[in-house]
């Protein structure tokens, strides 16, 4: 296999909001540019929502103030609303994600408003953001199930994502957020909106039942090119229990590696950087291949 898979690297913000930790400034910065010397591209570095709901994303401003921006990177942030996104222009994102739950019962608890209410919000976001000359992608959070109302219906997640892309949105991400789905669940999504849509589609994937890893190479085999992982397999959402995190940067990239795919980022340069999380939140991260090591280990 020759593709090229794009890594979105989402630790600096979907890793550490959840995290009890709340690391300074100076080493989330580290974590980006430890993330950005092993081939990181497109890092997704903060989030604009309010500190008093989530105080790990609190200096924003002050992250994106000390990012290198010469290196060719992408740097985004995710967006609620207007006043979110007027703080990511403002801190010169390259690119903003917006979210919208599938389910109706986590978008309330989430974002404290209906699905429908939130995918309004969001195309108006993607409208503002694409008028500023800024990359917007739309996620549809809880694609593959909920914790409160269970399966969440296929052609729900579909009818949403597709109006997400019609809207405007310059690319779609499907996202696992509680880690219970599967790669038959994968195919579905991917087929299904292949047939409604030619947007650009993306997965997020969380590997709270070990099936992450697998879903990725799934969404890989079916031609989806572009996947969130996250170094040290860090993150989580409040409402999916017994979370184990995202699944891990270096677990996706040793996976494809050995199946004969690029990414243009290094592995070797990468693993450090799981002891050096370990270090920062006080427990050992989640990820496999750094404490296992690659193979050939030459």
């Amino acid at each position: 296999m020759s593709a090229t898979i794009e890594i979105v690297e989402v630790s600096p913000r979907d890793g550490l909001q959840n995290e009890h930790v709340i690391l300074p400034t100076e080493a989330k910065l580290e974590l980006i540019r430890q993330v950005a010397d092993a081939g990181a591209r497109r890092i997704e570095a903060v989030s604009f929502a309010r500190a008093d709901l989530v105080p790990a994303m609190a200096d924003a401003e002050d992250v994106m103030a000390g990012v290198d921006r010469t290196r060719g990177i992408s740097y985004a942030g995710l967006v609620l609303n207007r006043r979110g996104l007027d703080r990511a222009i403002a801190a010169a994102v390259d690119e903003i994600n917006v979210v919208v739950c599938a389910s109706d019962t986590f978008n309330r608890r989430n974002q404290n408003a209906s699905t429908e209410e939130s995918l309004a919000a969001a195309l108006d976001v993607v409208t503002g953001a694409r008028a500023h000359g800024i990359f917007a992608t739309v996620t549809i959070a809880t694609a593959f199930g909920c914790p409160f109302e269970g399966e969440v219906p296929l052609e729900r997640v579909l009818d949403l994502a597709v109006r997400a892309a019609e809207g405007g949105a310059q690319e779609v991400c499907l996202a696992d957020t509680i880690g219970v789905g599967v790669p038959t669940q994968v195919r579905a999504l991917t087929d299904g909106f292949r047939a409604r849509s030619a947007a650009p589609l993306r997965f997020h994937f969380h590997n709270t039942r070990n099936t992450g890893i697998a879903n990725a190479l799934a969404a890989i085999d079916l031609g989806v090119t572009t996947l969130d992982a996250s170094a040290g397999g860090i993150g989580g959402c409040p409402f999916a229990p017994n979370a184990t995190g995202n699944i891990a940067t270096e677990d996706l990239l040793y996976a494809i590696e050995r199946m004969g795919m690029s990414s243009g980022w290094n592995l070797a340069t990468l693993l450090p950087t799981a002891d050096f999380l370990g270090a920062q939140l006080g427990h050992p991260v989640p990820a496999m291949v750094s404490k296992a090591g690659v193979f050939p280990n030459s």
